[in-house]
């Protein structure tokens, strides 16, 4: 069995208190990465300039340091600061004192021999590094050095949008624990802030160390996996995926990383791999002071990585909470993640869901598709899986299929995400899947409600299954079950435009015209390109009847099919038949039967209730999914009085 690489409880790594001139932080960087790889933890202000706000922090982490480290240069010849801490350590006989470009060391300095520093294609040499170490393991009580570290370069972070994770083949394993790409960030809070949610915590992208780039999809697939475990926990709050992958390549430090998610703690880390050899470095980071709570590195066979990665929950959680309770079984974390145990399998489902997240055509598609098939044949009971392949298909037969097609797609979506509930029947992502074909593909509210009932039952703490209840029970309805989930969704997402924009149409279909606007706003501001955002605001000002507001918003939208519908509508109420009956051309000609629900809203407001219900009704026989507005649209506000429209919210499965 391979080893596991773990300090006792009762063992802190050494701290190291880093003193340089903010000028030469580039480089400092990299010697940071190096003294972390090398198991120590490093104290150094990687956001801003100190001030005398912080000299109580500064001395505080000076006199709890094991060595203080003072990089000398031309710039910090000349720092104060500097100066200040330099001089802490050579009092308190920590002084390591390093030269970054050959300059003297000040008076009362240079009877400390400085250990020069080189580097070399982005990293710090070998020599060097082994150099300090032999300087600064002593002071910490370590007599023997690590064994030789290879060169350590700057962090690389994979620019792709989606995570995923692997399996099979890998490259050497190097290096002594593993570098983290800890993000640091003492001063980097803001003077006040709001307090986070105690037991928060946001699982950060896992940094990539295998070299290669084409690996990445483990080390970000092991972190959201990792997330997803947390947030089965019902006494933490677990930052949702879209939020904390904001910060992949981000350069902020901890303490405002984890201000901006609301969160009290960061769960950062690395992976590396060696042949079947897989090694998993894990960080739990304190988010109001930057400093490491807890952190281990293991080192197993790559068919033990679920082991690895139950541990770092299981130890994050007792971390967290006070009270988290005994672990739960793996047949129990199974029935309630779907997930398996087979890591080919568990590898082609990661690559199908990195392919389905960045998927831009229907070959795509079929790729992600075919990965999930894949998944099922190497694991037969793998629920995820099912619930990704129903997932998949419903995406390919709202984009892609025609009538016919997309009959018999949605059923096989319904067919694997019923598979996936059979397989694991405390998997709320399958319920969820269910509920969302059953609602938008099947156009079937009625038979969407118990998957969806389920869906919220056991995954309160999912932020994708919360906005999916939310925008159903709005759809519905039922405002104060839509306005809590949302509540619970934006919690654990806030920085996820979408979330933003599923606000505000929950606001806009219980009719709060107002109150939908600024959640829209700010996902524009946090998606200047956010698709229908515009929209949404145009049709609330179109309702509040603030048509010159209205007109600029639809023009700003960038999807024709709403910025048409939307100017056709406002047009016409603003009296300009001509410009009205343009915009609704254009969409006849551009979009044609695509558009209908869009046509049956623009003709109930011109009034046309004869050509508006045979929109409607020719867009039900379509199969067109704009209809589960149809309940509370206020644009079909004309059709409410026939008995036509009536029967169609019935045909809808709509509660009266």
């Amino acid at each position: 069995m391979a080893s596991e690489e773990a300090a006792p409880a009762n063992d802190v790594r050494p701290h190291v208190f880093l003193s340089y001139a903010r000028a030469d932080q580039a480089q400092v960087r990299v010697l940071v990465e190096a003294l972390e790889q090398a198991g120590l933890q490093v104290w150094w202000d990687d956001q801003i300039e100190g001030g005398a706000a912080y000299a109580k922090v500064i001395e505080t982490a000076l006199r709890a340091s094991n060595a203080v480290i003072v990089v000398w240069s031309a710039h910090s010849v000349n720092s104060d600061w500097v100066l200040d801490e330099s001089a802490h350590g050579r009092d308190m006989k920590k002084l390591v004192p390093l030269s970054l470009d050959g300059t003297e060391p000040p008076l009362g300095f240079r009877q400390y021999q400085a250990i020069p520093l080189a580097f070399s294609r982005g990293g710090l040499e070998d020599a060097a590094l082994q150099a300090m170490l032999r300087a600064v393991l002593p002071l910490a009580g370590r007599e023997a050095l690590p064994r030789p570290a290879a060169r350590v370069r700057a962090a690389s972070h994979d620019a792709r949008r989606r995570r995923v994770l692997a399996g099979g083949g890998a490259i050497a394993l190097l290096g002594v624990a593993g570098a983290l790409g800890w993000r640091r960030g003492w001063f980097g809070a803001p003077a006040t802030k709001p307090a986070a949610v105690e037991g928060s915590v946001a699982v950060l992208p896992f940094d990539n160390l295998s070299g290669d780039p084409d690996r990445a999809y483990f080390s970000d697939g092991l972190s959201e996996e990792l997330r997803a475990t947390l947030a089965r926990n019902e006494k933490l709050k677990v930052m949702a995926n879209a939020s904390s992958g904001r910060f992949r390549d981000s350069d902020e430090g901890a303490v405002r990383i984890a201000d901006q998610l609301g969160v009290a703690f960061l769960l950062d880390g690395s992976v590396r791999w060696a042949g079947d050899i897989v090694r998993v470095s894990a960080d739990l980071i304190d988010g109001s002071t930057g400093f490491s709570r807890w952190a281990r590195t293991f080192e197993r066979r790559i068919d033990d990585v679920f082991a690895v990665q139950s541990e770092i929950a299981d130890t994050v959680a007792g971390a967290l909470a006070a009270q988290v309770g005994e672990p739960a079984a793996p047949e129990e974390q199974r029935a309630a993640s779907g997930g398996t145990t087979v890591i080919a399998a568990f590898d082609a489902f990661l690559r199908g869901r990195a392919l389905y997240e960045t998927a831009s055509d229907e070959a795509s598609e079929l790729q992600a598709l075919a990965s999930f098939d894949r998944a099922i044949e190497l694991d037969p009971q793998y629920a995820a899986a099912y619930a990704a392949r129903a997932a998949s298909l419903t995406t390919m037969a709202n984009q892609y299929g025609d009538v016919q097609r997309r009959v018999a797609t949605y059923d096989q979506a319904i067919a694997a995400a019923r598979r996936g509930i059979e397989l694991a029947p405390r998997f709320a992502g399958a319920y969820s899947i269910l509920g969302f074909v059953q609602f938008q593909g099947r156009l079937d509210a009625r038979a969407a409600r118990p998957p969806f009932e389920k869906s919220n039952a056991l995954g309160q703490g999912d932020a994708t299954v919360q906005a999916r209840w939310a925008q159903y029970c709005a759809r519905c309805g039922r405002d104060a079950e839509a306005v809590e989930a949302m509540q619970r969704a934006l919690a654990r997402d806030r920085l996820n435009a979408l979330i933003h924009r599923a606000a505000g149409t929950i606001d806009y279909a219980a009719r709060r015209f107002e109150a939908c606007i600024p959640p829209l706003r700010q996902a524009l501001r946090m998606n200047p390109k956010m698709p229908r955002a515009h929209a949404h605001i145009g049709d609330a000002m179109t309702n509040l009847g603030d048509l010159a507001q209205a007109r600029i918003a639809y023009e700003a939208e960038p999807v024709a099919d709403f910025r048409l519908a939307g100017m056709a509508i406002v047009e016409h109420r603003a009296g300009n038949q001509p410009a009205a009956r343009a915009a609704m051309a254009r969409l006849l000609a551009d979009r044609g039967d695509s558009v209908l629900y869009q046509q049956a809203q623009v003709l109930a407001q011109w009034n046309d209730v004869e050509a508006s219900i045979a929109a409607l009704l020719k867009a039900r026989e379509m199969g067109d999914s704009g209809l589960v507005y149809a309940r509370n649209d206020p644009f079909l506000d004309p059709l409410r009085k026939d008995a036509r429209m009536t029967a169609l919210l019935a045909r809808l499965g709509f509660d009266a």
